[in-house]
C-alpha cells in the first residue's frame, strides 16, 4: 500500500502523501486536540462518487458504453447496483469470471476514456456538499475523502468540490490493492487521520462504503444520492441514513458525526 494523497502537495506524484492544509509534519498525537487537551482526535471519512458529487449514472453511461464496446452489453439497472465496488469485483459481477478475466482491462479503460468526457459538464456538487466540510473542519474533526478512485479521475472530482483547504488528506486507487467493500481505503484514512476507528464516522452512498467502514470497525452514515435505498444502507450496517450531505449538515449537532466529540 502506497501512502495516501495529501491535499496541499499538488506537486508531488500521485502515491506521495499529500495534505489539505499546509501542514508538513507529522500528524499529531491521535489522543490530543489542536488545543493541547486531552479530548481524542476525530475524523470524518467521505466517499465521493454519489455522495458529494452526482457522478454515479455519469459512471452507469460509462460503463454501459464500455460494455457494448468489448461486445458484452450489460442493462444499466444491472450496473448501477454494482456501482462503487472494487472494479474487479463489479466485473467478474456483470461480465462473468472469464469474461472479466479476458476483457476486464480492456473494459476499465473504455470506461474512463466514456467518463472522463462527462467532466464540468454533466458533473455536479451536492448541495451544501462543500458547507459540510468546510464547518466540519472548522469544528476540528479531520476531513478525508475516502476513495478508490483513479488518480485520473479522482482530479476531476477534486477540481469540481474545491475544497482543498477544508481537508486533512485524500485517498485513491494508490492505497489499496481491493477497494471497497474490501475496507483497506477505510484503514488508509484512518492511518491518514491518525485516529482509531471509534472517533472516526464515515459517510457514503452505496452498501460497499458502509460494509467497508463496517470491516474497519467505523461506524457508518449512509445517504440516498448514490440511488440505494434506506433499507439496503441500513441492512448493510449503517448506523443512520439520511436524504443527502445537505440534511447531514442541518441536523448535524443531532448527528453520530456530533458524538464524536
Amino acid at each position: 500500500m502506497t501512502d495516501s494523497t495529501r491535499a496541499s502537495d499538488q506537486a508531488s506524484s500521485p502515491s506521495d502523501s499529500t495534505r489539505a492544509s499546509d501542514q508538513s509534519s507529522s500528524p499529531s498525537d491521535p489522543t490530543r486536540d489542536s488545543t493541547g487537551t486531552d479530548a481524542p482526535t476525530t475524523a470524518v471519512f467521505f466517499d465521493i462518487d454519489g455522495t458529494l458529487v452526482d457522478s454515479n449514472y455519469a459512471h452507469v453511461d460509462a460503463w454501459s458504453k464500455a460494455f457494448a464496446d468489448i461486445g458484452h452489453p450489460v442493462d444499466s439497472w444491472r450496473i448501477h447496483r454494482s456501482i462503487g465496488q472494487d472494479s474487479s469485483l463489479l466485473l467478474s459481477s456483470l461480465l462473468g469470471d472469464d469474461v472479466a478475466e479476458a476483457r476486464g482491462d480492456e473494459a476499465k479503460e473504455r470506461h474512463s476514456a466514456h467518463y472522463l468526457p462527462h467532466g464540468d459538464a454533466d458533473l455536479h456538487v451536492f448541495d451544501r456538499a462543500t458547507e459540510l466540510l468546510a464547518e466540519l473542519g472548522r469544528r476540528g474533526h479531520r476531513v478525508v475523502l475516502a476513495t478508490s478512485a483513479p488518480e485520473e479521475e479522482l482530479e476531476v472530482l477534486r477540481r469540481l468540490l474545491d475544497v482543498e483547504g477544508a481537508l486533512w488528506a485524500v485517498t485513491s486507487a494508490e492505497d489499496a490493492e481491493t477497494a471497497k467493500p474490501d475496507p483497506g481505503i477505510v484503514q488508509a484514512a484512518l492511518d491518514e487521520a491518525g485516529v482509531d476507528p471509534e472517533h472516526a464516522v464515515m459517510v457514503g452512498d452505496a452498501v460497499w462504503d458502509v460494509e467497508a467502514a463496517g470491516r474497519a470497525g467505523v461506524t457508518c452514515i449512509g445517504v440516498l444520492t448514490g440511488g440505494m435505498s434506506r433499507g439496503e444502507l441500513e441492512e448493510a450496517g449503517a448506523a443512520q441514513v439520511v436524504d443527502d450531505v445537505a440534511a447531514l449538515l442541518a441536523g448535524l449537532d443531532d448527528s453520530l458525526i456530533a458524538r464524536l466529540g
